[in-house]
């Protein structure tokens, strides 16, 4: 299991992860959060929840890990032990289930989020970001994108590889988003087109990679949460 099943358990985990990180923010439009297992990513992921504003609604984008497609689908349904969460009315063909969703979705219900638009990207060129991200700029609802960094690397080559996704995700360099090693590419293309069009600017809140939390560094999967 991805999160704790049991419904108080999940309450007291949950409780636990969302605390503001000690850096400076200010206006706070979404997050860029990690979606692997909650004893591997859950306190990065928590920090960035932390910062959402406080709104009913919210639209939630992943990369799609059981299906192939391209563009955009959405979910039949979303339920987690803290209950069922609404699903903005739309029209995108829908999929079953999709961890990269189901996994952000008790951190939204803590928060007090009531409604969902869940899109999960399939393969998608640029210009396809692009419409994507002038369709979201219109939506004042805050954005999570939800995405790992580099998987299955020894610790100092993930790290080099990461840092560098990282500095391409901060400076929004598009001309170099092919370098970027994330399952979560194509979500994470739509949110730069997005932060270009808005002004926006993705800040760093945690790095970390499963090495540093499980202490095997052998192959490694890499962890960060941003704000913007």
């Amino acid at each position: 299991m991805w999160y704790p099943q049991n419904k108080n358990e999940l309450e007291k985990v949950l409780k636990n992860f969302i605390k503001k990180p000690n850096i400076k923010i200010s206006g706070v439009h979404g997050i860029i959060v990690p979606h692997a297992g909650y004893e591997f990513s859950g306190e990065i992921a928590g920090k960035g929840f932390s910062l959402l504003p406080k709104k009913e609604k919210a639209i939630l984008i992943s990369p799609s890990h059981y299906v192939a497609f391209a563009g955009l689908r959405s979910l039949e349904e979303i339920k987690t032990p803290l209950g069922e969460m609404k699903i903005t009315p739309n029209n995108y063909e829908k999929l079953k289930y999709e961890h990269a969703i189901d996994n952000q979705i008790p951190f939204l219900q803590m928060l007090g989020y009531k409604e969902v638009l869940p899109l999960v990207a399939g393969n998608i060129t640029n210009n396809d970001a692009e419409n994507i991200a002038e369709e979201l700029a219109k939506i004042s609802s805050p954005i999570i994108i939800s995405t790992d960094l580099s998987h299955f690397f020894p610790y100092p080559k993930a790290v080099k590889i990461d840092r560098e996704t990282i500095k391409i995700i901060e400076n929004l360099d598009l001309q170099t988003f092919e370098e970027i090693d994330a399952c979560g590419i194509f979500p994470l293309m739509i949110v730069m087109n997005l932060c270009k069009i808005k002004k926006w600017k993705p800040h760093l809140i945690e790095y970390k990679n499963s090495g540093d939390v499980t202490g095997d560094k052998s192959s490694v999967v890499g962890y960060a949460s941003f704000w913007f």
